[in-house]
């Protein structure tokens, strides 16, 4: 008598992909960019910062609002990058500080691998409640993957380990973008701010040495403003670089560490899978 072909499974359904949070550069960058002008013209630029309360004369003697305002109409645009540093780093240290959860990783990390150990599947996934955060929300897929597949009897054992792993891949997966959005226009104003800057500096020096050409006597003051500009832009985009560069290595560095420690988890559940399957 022929056999009857077995029918398969449904496909299990795709997990609808995470939204990744945080701000959106497209309507922050802009409001940025015009509360740099703002700042550039209106407080730096305010008459106070100068001699009798005329920009042609100069920054008054020590006055850093009227010398940064000589930098010229490059200035907004690195008050611009550096905002944008601020902000989207003040937004990441929130947005990792959620993915951490409400403990210590590493505590939540050592509780769940000793419950791993005595196969208290239960009580390691009420661990995950209470710890919530990108680590948490992987390991508890994990581990209700990790239930499922006891029950499992049309699978053999590296099967099930296979689909484990998976599962773990998948949940860290969804949840990285949450972790990484906006990191790269961080990277990025780490060197378009040093490019802005040499502009300005360029800028800078052109109108130098126009001032020094013009006549057979250089303008002294138009030689002075124009190394001036230069100087400030140079200031400024350096020193928005190295704030972005810093921050960028920080925040990897974060991510990197809470991959680490899912991948440490998902390890400790398949081997506690092989053992007690």
């Amino acid at each position: 008598m022929e056999k009857k072909a077995t029918s398969p499974a449904p496909a299990k359904a795709a997990a609808p992909k995470k939204s990744a949070g945080g701000l959106n550069p497209i309507l922050v960058i802009p409001v940025l960019l015009v509360i740099a002008y703002l700042v550039y013209q209106y407080i730096c630029g305010d008459p106070s910062h100068f001699v009798d309360g005329d920009h042609e004369k100069g920054p008054k003697s020590g006055d850093y609002f009227g010398i940064v305002y000589e930098g010229g109409p490059i200035v907004p645009l690195l008050f611009t990058c550096f905002l944008t540093v601020l902000v989207f780093s003040i937004e990441r240290f929130f947005i990792l500080g959620r993915a951490n959860g409400s403990g210590s990783i590493d505590e939540f990390v050592r509780k769940v691998k000793s419950l791993l150990d005595k196969n208290e599947i239960e009580a390691a996934i009420k661990e995950c409640d209470k710890q919530k955060g990108s680590v948490g929300n992987v390991v508890k897929t994990a581990l209700h993957k990790f239930i499922e597949l006891r029950t499992e009897t049309e699978l053999t054992k590296d099967q099930k380990l296979a689909a484990l792993q998976k599962e773990v891949e998948e949940a860290t997966s969804l949840e990285l973008p949450m972790l990484e959005k906006n990191l790269t226009i961080i990277a990025t104003l780490a060197s378009v701010s040093t490019l802005t800057a040499l502009l300005g500096t360029v800028l800078g020096m052109i109108r130098a040495f126009a001032a020094m050409g013009n006549t057979g006597a250089p303008d002294t003051g138009a030689l002075a403003t124009g190394i001036s500009e230069a100087l400030v832009n140079t200031a400024l985009g350096i020193g928005t670089a190295a704030i972005a560069t810093i921050m960028y290595s920080y925040f990897t560095s974060r991510i990197d560490t809470l991959t680490y420690k899912i991948d440490e988890i998902g390890l400790s559940i398949q081997q506690n899978f092989s053992a007690h399957n």
